[in-house]
């Protein structure tokens, strides 16, 4: 154990020596691997925005996680932080693309674009990104196992290596548990737990993730969070006690596979394929 925690110091002080995020960037020079945009003008990154929005809508149509028209995807406006763009109301995952997204501000007024605004939308996220002025993206949807898991009032456990990156990482809201989100002061209450976390369980509601790095994050560490909520009710379907990583353990995975920047790496196959397979998302 004492090992474990001697190594971990070791490892970040060689990444941000060698100019590192994560320990999976390679070391060989001149080998393809993703690498984070830079933009020239706000213009080119809210382009860029706009299309990985669409990019996570997609991916969470490819995962199912539709239910009639709830569930929102945002991202701050990288000129404008009071404005963020999401997902139109009442249309599809599926249909999602550049052209019908809305921009709206934390009054919940569409400033650009022809579709309303969901209101549950509005009042989760707009307070979330009002309140947490380093929260860039945040996402929600109705899925079957995160909303299933929600209903239990309790956090993952640290089961697997993939239920270890929420390790002290998510948070359990049980204010206005199961009260439909249309007033703003459900909202704030949502907002006052991401404080510092990436994730939330809102009891008998669903799950939440937020990312101070990119919607690609937020949409991933979604996409794992809902996975992760299904293999612990799988577990917990044995009816065996399982074993659990231990905290020391737990916390060096959390560090280098649940950081924000693995979040936005793992989104990158989920892109490259969305843009293989759907480039009328660029519409």
């Amino acid at each position: 154990m004492a090992a474990v925690m001697e190594a971990r110091p070791g490892a970040t002080e060689k990444l941000v020596k060698d100019g590192k995020v994560s320990i999976y960037q390679p070391e060989q020079e001149g080998l393809i691997f993703p690498e984070l945009p830079t933009f020239t003008s706000h213009a080119a990154h809210r382009q860029h925005l706009k299309e990985r929005l669409v990019g996570a809508c997609r991916a969470f149509a490819q995962q199912g996680f539709d239910y009639g028209f709830a569930g929102h995807l945002t991202v701050r406006d990288p000129e404008n932080p009071g404005l963020y763009w999401t997902n139109p109301m009442a249309i599809h995952f599926s249909q999602v693309k550049v052209s019908n997204l809305i921009c709206a501000d934390h009054e919940g007024r569409v400033v650009e674009g022809n579709h309303a605004i969901n209101r549950a939308g509005f009042v989760l996220h707009a307070a979330v990104h009002e309140m947490h002025q380093d929260i860039v993206a945040m996402c929600h949807a109705h899925t079957v196992y995160g909303t299933a898991f929600a209903a239990l009032g309790k956090k993952l456990e640290p089961v697997t290596q993939d239920a270890a990156a929420f390790f002290e990482d998510h948070v359990v809201i049980g204010d206005e548990a199961g009260q439909v989100a249309v007033e703003v002061k459900a909202g704030h209450k949502v907002a006052n737990a991401f404080t510092g976390v990436k994730a939330a369980i809102h009891q008998n509601h669903g799950l939440l993730t937020a990312s101070r790095h990119s919607i690609e994050s937020a949409a991933f560490w979604f996409i794992a969070l809902e996975r992760c909520c299904q293999q612990q009710l799988l577990i917990d379907a044995t009816g065996i006690t399982p074993r659990l990583v231990t905290p020391e353990r737990a916390r060096y995975s959390r560090e280098h596979v649940g950081s924000e920047y693995i979040g936005w790496l793992h989104f990158q196959t989920i892109w490259n394929d969305l843009v293989a397979s759907q480039p009328d998302m660029f519409d």
